[in-house]
């Protein structure tokens, strides 16, 4: 018989849920990488392989549905990015002018900045390429909300950041859910022979989107309630105040490094504070969850698929930093003066790289749980047994 903590950790056979750390990993060199090039071409390849892997793994859940919202939101500031470089120019000179918009003269405490005037195509070039990729980043923090389920990456936060992490969950359910809902109630509209569009049904909908937001709150913090949220142990004051020195102080050093990894130049030093924050905030986490009484229903496994679509993410990420070092005019084009984007093979490569969690991630189980149904109540339906199932029916 195998022990308790091995049975624990043993996956599940056929379809399961994967880790959310995993999923957020993978997102997360995803967008590591996109930061690394201005290149449309490996911009549009990065969403693209995180596009495949949501319909190759997306569930059935309220959550996952947010996928297209994040998709829009992309296009939308793709959108304001290139009106703001029309309307208020651009810092990147240029010679080829497309059109000459009317120039509005301004005080002369405000110079510096114009409003109208000339629109060149390497202003344009330098908006597109930018706002391409923030929206690319957002594409892949789309794919994580849509593939990683809010309430089960809850439970794998450390005790330390649980209360925290409970106010980040809820506002990454919020909006799933309130998409949701506005689908539900704008099909309902449909088939009672109204019309879903207009401001007239918009406003019809909004009450009752913002009742199921009220009643998906107050049913999710009677389920908190009741499983004993906020309860903490006693510790030492000395301790608490070891343990904020510790996080504060890892978390500082890790967002220096990040700072210090993005820029050029900053890889000599960034990397030993790296190391130096990661250590101090993972013992302060651990320090800070000996405060929490909670304990671990039925824990998620983190087995070889896990594995493989944590590791996809980062060798993405590791890989699409090198290729930039080696090769910058590939990765980051110049529009002074406009040159064709190339797309070089090895880029390709890193990037496809991505899509091994389309093949080696389980598919996920399907629920039968609807849009209205509060994310903890959903939680806890998909991890009742068979027997609890037939019990409850």
């Amino acid at each position: 018989m195998p022990t308790p903590r091995a049975a624990r950790r043993r996956p599940a056979a056929g379809p399961r849920h994967l880790h959310p750390g995993a999923w957020w990993l993978w997102a997360l060199g995803l967008g590591a990488a996109a930061t690394r090039t201005t290149n449309p071409l490996l911009l549009l390849l990065l969403a693209a392989v995180a596009g495949y892997v949501v319909a190759a793994r997306r569930g059935d859940a309220p959550w996952s549905r947010s996928y297209g919202a994040f998709l829009r939101l992309g296009l939308f500031v793709l959108g304001i990015r290139l009106v703001f470089a029309v309307l208020l120019g651009s810092p990147i000179p240029g010679t080829h002018v497309l059109f000459t918009l009317p120039e509005i003269p301004l005080p002369a405490w405000a110079q510096g900045v114009r409003i109208g005037g000339r629109v060149t195509v390497e202003g344009l070039l330098a908006a597109l390429y930018d706002g391409l990729r923030l929206a690319t980043l957002l594409v892949c923090v789309g794919a994580a909300n849509a593939l990683a389920s809010p309430a089960r990456l809850l439970r794998t936060l450390p005790g330390a950041l649980y209360e925290a992490g409970v106010a980040v969950v809820v506002a990454m359910t919020f909006a799933p859910n309130l998409v949701a809902d506005v689908q539900r109630l704008r099909a309902a509209r449909r088939l009672r022979g109204r019309t879903d569009r207009g401001i007239a049904a918009v406003l019809s909908v909004g009450l009752p989107v913002l009742e199921g937001a009220l009643e998906r709150s107050v049913a999710l913090a009677a389920a908190m309630d009741t499983r004993g949220f906020g309860r903490t142990a006693e510790v030492p004051r000395r301790l608490a105040r070891l343990t904020a020195a510790l996080t504060l102080t890892g978390l500082l050093g890790i967002c220096l490094a990040a700072y210090g990894l993005l820029t050029a130049g900053g890889a000599g030093w960034a990397v030993p504070v790296l190391l130096v924050g990661l250590a101090a905030a993972c013992a302060g986490l651990t320090l800070g969850s000996r405060r929490s009484v909670r304990t671990r229903y039925r824990p998620d496994p983190w087995a070889l698929p896990e594995w493989l679509t944590a590791g996809s993410g980062l060798a993405v990420a590791a890989s699409t930093t090198w290729l930039a070092a080696l090769d910058p005019l590939a990765f980051a084009p110049t529009v002074v003066p406009p040159t064709a984007p190339e797309l070089p093979l090895a880029a390709v490569a890193a990037a496809l790289l991505g899509l091994v969690p389309a093949f080696a991630a389980p598919p996920p189980p399907r629920t039968t749980a609807t849009a209205t149904t509060p994310p903890a109540a959903t939680a806890a339906a998909t991890d009742r047994t068979p027997t609890e199932s037939r019990r409850t029916s």
